[in-house]
């Protein structure tokens, strides 16, 4: 018998343009958009601006989670995505979310670990 393959956690930071990082309304609308597409089920977000227009989310999933942190002063954002295998193997998934969202952000990467959960 195999053993449970828990899920695909990718954990990364980026670099991208300040106006890219200050859009949260932007990001939301894209997640939105991404989570639906793929058939995701949000139990919960929070989305969050500071003073300086960076911005962190964090949205739970019945599949589990996805967030971002921003420093539009540095170009920088951090990102995670992760989707447990429980029902269906949903790495392909993990894979697209993390592509669509460098995409998205017109982003370089700057540092990225696959973990197997």
């Amino acid at each position: 018998m195999k053993p449970y393959d828990p899920g695909l956690h990718i954990l990364a930071s980026f670099s991208s343009t300040a106006g890219q990082l200050t859009d949260m309304a932007g990001c939301q609308a894209f997640f939105n958009q991404l989570i639906d597409q793929l058939d995701l089920c949000k139990v919960g977000e929070v989305y969050h601006t500071f003073p300086n227009q960076s911005f962190t989310a964090v949205i739970g999933l019945t599949e589990s989670h996805l967030s971002i942190h921003t420093w539009p002063e540095h170009t920088l954002a951090t990102f995670d995505i992760f989707l447990s295998n429980f029902q269906c193997d949903n790495t392909d998934k993990v894979r697209r979310i993390y592509t669509e969202t460098m995409a998205y952000f017109d982003a370089t990467a700057v540092h990225v670990q696959e973990i197997s959960r």
